[in-house]
Formats: structure tokens, sequence, C-alpha cells
């Protein structure tokens, strides 16, 4: 599609916003009805469809558009389409008797204007067939048609000549498009095309929505929309090339919005952020061409990924236009609506998961970032609050082991002189300034080997990462406009003497000999992961490579030499002694105040748990935990929740014992029952589900979000109020 959109248009000006609005008046989506839907006159928008394309002529009609299962697509490559059934599909959505128009007239303006109007056959009692059909209009067995110059059909800036309409008439939007299509339509529409190939127009009427300020309003895809409001609300964007014998190639690109957006609280940014870019609930998006063929929710990003924090601020979209085409027809439903469930979409999963997840990767780097907010130790507390209730409460080995399965957190003390050398280093080489430049002005290895001694030894079972400096920004290979690109070749490959000689070897594409993961730039460092292929090159062999990054005034290239070693050896496990059982690791407690409180130690402030969970805090939140992936890390208690200040408010004048008890009895009670809920939750592998307005499918809600809305509604206050821990509280003392 790309080498398409620089042949037929290779002057294009579309990143300019009137550029873009002029070309988008080509392809127009128009409402059509007498009022708004829904009203209470039940008028439901039809909609008006104008390309002003290729067009056909009347007599063509049933071997383009109303045929099926042709095939008329297959031989030109840049265009969507395989089983000639995509505009009928509509047809099933036009109201209640599915009608449909459709009319063209060709771009060189020779013949008639032909149109046919397409519905479902009403069901007779003489009609033999056990279903109905569809059945398009004919006059004496052609498709009607005249002559004509110009028609008025309610075209934007312009009467229509030549090309194609169609109009889907009482046309089944859905729940959520209540607005006018320049709005909740335009913004569906640049979701599923991430990257289109031309803009669209979406057009509404005065007549229809008379307040409405914005009722036109041009599209040209998420991509684009992103790019050009990131500084409001993106704060990290990378992209990752995965190149492997299992799918071929395939681009990866995330976006991780900010926690916060302009003056909004945590909540409402969150709401904006859900409301602007996942209107379809489309976490994960797999596109080909630009256009999306399915799709994962946020459940992939908890579940997969185990990155819970970026459940509601992350989006990834993955370009399989580049995959082998054997593995991708079996990814994707010929409906263009879902994935496929069959051994490849699984393989695709896991894929994924492992690389994206890696605690190496991108992702997992930004997710600390974020945890740092309320970065504190409070393991002494925690584990003096374990150990009395242990000693209280006698445990016996199946309690044991349904804790020990679900917490693996080990409680052993950290260096922290080591800990704090570790962080000094870190932000001395954060502090080191990073001046990026639109264009790259230098490109080198980072290594001090010269000549021909290799860079790196690489396990023939394992991977290396081979870095280079840059200056170039962070958005140089993603951005829509003059992105970069590195390009990889191998230049000789050179065998060991003990496997018959050392003389070079032709030159080989790279994927012929490894699988390379390729990252776009961070803060001035650009990475390749190299994987060597088992069957493609051997141990000893020494492999010449240029990594070339292109520039407007020539490309810097940086030429070295890999060595492929012996695999490396599994790692032995030690075997346990007995009755050597690793300490029961429990998530930490930390104590939440609206304001940071200086007489509390290791207390965090709301701000800092927001920050810290993405889970917003007010004064009705009673615990907000923290998991990663099905493990919870750490349980935050509000201690200025007003369920705290009515439990207290029993006492008439509370002298400071009775409120010490108070504060002990509520963070105990929220805290085991937190953890005990948790476990059984998970250890029986319930997945929760929920009804979200507005949308007719149940999403799926990890089971920390979970328990924070059962504690936040009243169950807190039952547990509190109901007794049921006093033997506890007797025995944890002061």
């Amino acid at each position: 599609m790309g080498e398409a959109i620089e042949r037929f248009y290779p002057k294009n000006n579309w990143d300019v916003q009137s550029f873009a609005k002029k070309q988008a008046e080509e392809i127009q989506i128009i409402a059509d009805s007498k009022g708004p839907y829904p009203n209470r006159n039940g008028y439901k928008t039809s909609l008006l469809i104008y390309d002003n394309g290729e067009g056909q002529h009347p007599k063509d009609f049933e071997g383009t558009f109303l045929s099926l299962v042709r095939g008329n697509k297959n031989k030109v490559h840049f265009v969507q389409g395989k089983y000639n059934m995509g505009g009928s599909g509509a047809i099933v959505f036009c109201g209640k008797k599915r009608y449909q128009l459709i009319a063209s007239k060709r771009f060189d303006n020779t013949g008639d204007f032909g149109f046919t109007l397409i519905r479902e056959h009403p069901k007779r009692e003489s009609d033999q067939a056990k279903e109905t059909w569809y059945e398009y209009l004919v006059l004496d067995d052609k498709i009607p048609s005249f002559k004509i110059d110009t028609l008025d059909l309610g075209l934007k800036n312009r009467k229509f000549k030549t090309g194609s309409v169609i109009k889907l008439y009482s046309y089944q939007l859905g729940r959520g498009y209540s607005s006018a299509i320049s709005h909740d339509l335009n913004q569906s529409i640049n979701e599923f095309l991430f990257k289109p190939a031309l803009p669209v127009l979406t057009v509404d009427s005065e007549k229809r929505y008379p307040n409405d300020k914005v009722l036109v309003n041009d599209l040209f895809g998420l991509k684009r929309r992103l790019e050009k409001e990131k500084d409001k609300y993106i704060s990290d964007s990378f992209s990752e090339v995965f190149k492997d014998d299992l799918f071929g190639e395939m681009k990866v690109s995330c976006f991780v919005f900010n926690l916060k957006v302009g003056s909004f609280d945590l909540k409402k940014s969150k709401a904006e952020i859900q409301r602007r870019y996942f209107k379809n609930n489309m976490s994960v998006m797999f596109s080909m061409n630009g256009q999306v063929h399915g799709s994962y929710t946020s459940e992939f990003i908890t579940r997969s990924l185990k990155l819970n924090l970026l459940k509601n601020h992350l989006l990834i979209h993955v370009d399989c236009t580049n995959m082998k085409y054997e593995f991708r027809k079996e990814l994707f439903m010929a409906s263009r609506d879902r994935l496929k469930e069959g051994d490849e979409t699984r393989d695709l999963r896991h894929y994924l998961a492992s690389k994206l997840s890696d605690k190496d990767a991108r992702l997992s780097e930004i997710q600390k970032l974020r945890k740092q907010a309320v970065n504190i130790d409070t393991s002494t507390n925690t584990n003096q609050l374990i150990k009395n209730f242990t000693k209280s409460l006698p445990l016996n080995s199946d309690l044991m082991k349904l804790l020990g399965d679900t917490f693996k957190l080990d409680l052993k003390k950290e260096n922290k002189k080591d800990n704090k050398d570790k962080k000094k280093n870190k932000l001395k080489e954060e502090s080191l300034p990073f001046s990026p430049k639109r264009f790259p002005s230098f490109f080198k290895i980072n290594s001090k080997v010269k000549g021909d001694t290799e860079v790196a030894k690489i396990p023939l079972n394992g991977e290396k990462v081979i870095r280079f400096s840059s200056d170039c920004e962070d958005s140089y290979f993603d951005r829509v406009e003059e992105p970069g690109e590195l390009k990889i070749a191998i230049l000789t490959v050179k065998s060991d003497v003990s496997e018959g000689g050392d003389q070079k070897g032709e030159p080989k594409d790279i994927e012929e000999v490894f699988n390379v993961n390729t990252s776009s730039p961070n803060k001035g460092t650009i990475k390749i992961n190299l994987n060597p292929k088992k069957d493609k090159i051997n141990i000893g062999d020494s492999v010449q490579m240029k990594v070339s990054l292109t520039a407007p005034g020539g490309d810097f290239e940086e030429l070295f030499w890999v060595k492929v070693s012996e695999p490396e050896k599994p790692k032995e496990k030690i075997p346990k002694k007995d009755g050597d059982e690793e300490p029961l690791g429990l998530p930490q407690m930390i104590f939440a105040y609206e304001k940071p409180n200086e007489d509390v130690p290791n207390a965090v402030s709301w701000e800092g748990v927001e920050e810290a969970t993405g889970l917003d805090v007010d004064i009705k939140t009673v615990m907000i935990p923290e998991a990663e992936g099905s493990t919870l890390k750490r349980i935050f208690i509000n201690m200025d929740s007003s369920v705290l200040m009515n439990f207290k408010s029993k006492y008439r004048n509370p002298n400071e014992e009775q409120i010490e008890l108070a504060n002990r009895k509520y963070y105990t009670s929220v805290y085991f029952h937190t953890l005990f809920l948790y476990t059984i939750t998970k250890n029986k592998g319930y997945e929760i589900k929920q009804k979200v307005e507005g949308n007719e499918n149940l999403e799926d809600v990890d089971v920390g979000q979970y328990l924070k809305d059962l504690f936040d509604n009243y169950y807190s206050t039952f547990i509190l109020n109901f007794g049921g821990m006093e033997e506890m509280m007797d025995g944890l003392g002061d």
C-alpha cells in the first residue's frame, strides 16, 4: 500500500491540515436522516459513502459490485479484499428490510450513470426456499442507467460527476453512536483504520445537530492522530521490528499514555484517554496495510504481559503486512473483525508476550519507573505483622501452601549499600544531557573492538544485543513524515578451520542466518538483537555485518564481526535440603494519606499511590492493591478513608489508645481480608468480568480492581463492625 501511495500520489502534502482536508473530499461518509438518532421520533441514520475512484459501467455491476466469491481483486496486490464479499457484509445492518443503494459512473466520463437497489427478499408463502435471499433491481434484465453531467447528492463542496456511491439505509450503528458522525463514528473509523492510505471526510448536517460546531471532520488514522497529539497525551512511544522463522517479519509499536492529562486528575485523565483512543476496547491491534483485522483487550496486558500498571495506558499496534502469507492467512477471519483461534494465533500471542514482557524490555522499564513514585521499603513493618499473625493463629500446611502458591516474594534483606550505589550510578547516567536531532549527525557501534576482532560471541541457542549510539530523535523510525530506517546486511561468512576451511562465504540475507529484532531509538541508543538459526550457521563461524542508518545527506554505516559460539549449558538446579523451605513472602502493607504525613514513617500520599498503581484514590477508597500479573506485590491502605473516620466516630472523646486500637483493627482487617480473598480467587482460577455502560460485551476485570471496588462498596464497613478479628487483635498486642 505504501508503494502505491508513492506511485499514484508522489507529491502529497497531507501532513498539513488544509491539504489533508482537501484530499479527504475525494472519499466522504455523509449522514442523512430527518433528525438525530436516537430520538423520540425514531429517525434512524442512513449513511452515504462516496468514493471519487475508478467507478464502473452499468454493464459491469453484476461482475463487480454485485458479485460474490469472484476474486476480482486477487491480482491487484495493494488493495484489500480477497473473497469479493466485503460490501455484502454491511447489508445485514441496513435496517429491518436491508435496503442498500449502489450507483456509479466510470472515472473517464464514458458511459451512463448506473444504479441498483439491493434488499432482502420479502418471504412469501409461495416461496419454495427454506431461507430468504437478497435481490437487486434490474429493468428489462439490465442495471438501470441514465446520462448525467453532474448530480447533487449532498456531497461536501462538490457535485457528483464520476466515481461510486453506496447508501446504507437505516444503518444500525449500535450503542455509543448517538452524536454526529463527525465525532463517535469518525473516532471508530480512525481506530479501525490505524494507518489508512488516504484521508476520509465525515459529514453531518446542521438539520440533525443544530448546536454542534464540528459537523465536518476529516480522519487520517489513529497513527497520525497519536503523533499529532503526543505532546499532550503520550509519555513514551517506541517500536520493535521482529524477524523470525515462525512468522517472517512484523513491526510492533507501543504507545504509553500519560497518567495525568492537562489539569485533569487521574480519574478524569483515564476516562479522557479511554474515550479518545480506546472506544472499541482495542488495546492490541493487528493490522494489514493499515487496516485492523483483529484485536485483544487490556486482558493481554495484565494476563500475558503482567504489566497491570499499564492496563489503561498502553496501546500496542502489530503490523502484520510483511508476515509470511501462509502464517498470516491463518490469523485473520474473512470478516476482519477478530483473530482466528488456531495454532498460529496462539504462537503469535506467546511470542509477543515473551518479547514485550522481558525484564529488559522497554515496557518493563517504563512500569518500573512509574512504580518509583512510592518506592519505599516497608518490609520490616509488614514482616512483623505477618510474624505476629502466624504466631497467634495456627496455620496448617494446606493454608501455608495456599499462600505460598500465590505469593513468591522473598523476605531476605537487600544490601542497602549496594542499592544506594546502584541508584547513584543510575542517577549519574540519567543526568547526562541528550539533545535529539530530527536527522542523525552520527552513528557508531558501542564497542572498543576494531578490525577483524568480533564485537560479540553469540551462543548457538541464545541471543546477543548489540548497541549503537546516535543523536536522532526517538520517533525517527516511526514518524509519519520523513522517517528513517535501520538496515542490516551480511557481507561475509567465514567458517572455522575445523569446520572445513577459512574461506570467505557468499553473502546471505540476514534473515537466512539470524532471527533479528531491531528497536527504535531510545535516548540515543539503538539496539539490535541477534539469534543464530541452528540449521543455517555453524559453531565457530564468524559473520561480518553492515548496519546502516539512513539519513538525507547519506547513510551512516558500521562494519563489525560477530562469532557463533558453543550453546550455553542449562543451569543446574540446586536441590533443596529437607526442611529448607523458602520464606513466606507476602505483599507489603503501606499506609496512604491524602497529603504527605511526616509523622508516619514510610507513609505515602494519595497522589503517589495513583501514580504507582494507575488507580484513583479518594475518601471512599479503602484499599489499593498493586499486582504484577497474578502476584500481589503491595497493599496500600487508605488511612484517611471515610470508612475509618466513621469507625472511629463511635468513640465520643477517644483517647490515644482507642484511636490506635481502631487504626490497628482497620488496617489489620483490610490487609488480611485482601490477602486471603486475592489468594483464593487466583488459586481457584476465577476470571472476573464486568458489565460496562455503553458496551454490550462484558469486560475483563483484574482481581486487584475487583477487590478495590469490593472494599469501596461497604465490605470494609461490614468486616469492621461485625467482629471476627478480636482474637487476632489480642495476639498482635502492641
